[in-house]
């Protein structure tokens, strides 16, 4: 006996966007994130100093992260879309620090 597949296509079939619809999805921002590298040149306070400036994060935040990054040779330091990503990049490096952005 064969098997009525009608009702399975027409579920299945693919999905028909409207323009308004494919411009909605090309929007949305895709996370990245910020990796702040060691170097034996800044001292702690100027690093804790540096992440504090560029994140808004508090001193307790600034002062693990900078730890992180001494112990583990790099950290990530903000997460977020990438024109903040960029911004907090910057900021970083107006000290020569070494950061890359990675999404």
């Amino acid at each position: 006996m064969p098997v009525d597949m009608t009702h399975f296509f027409e579920m299945n079939s693919p999905m028909e966007f409207e323009e308004h619809d494919i411009l909605e999805l090309t929007d949305v921002a895709l996370a990245a994130r910020v990796v702040l590298f060691n170097d034996e040149i800044h001292t702690y306070d100027e690093v804790t100093s540096q992440i504090r400036k560029a994140t808004n994060c508090s001193l307790h935040q600034a002062e693990i992260l900078t730890i992180e990054v001494d112990t583990m040779g790099k950290a990530v330091v903000f997460t977020g879309d990438m024109p903040s990503c960029l911004k907090v990049s910057t900021i970083l490096e107006e000290i020569e620090l070494h950061t890359q952005i990675e999404c």
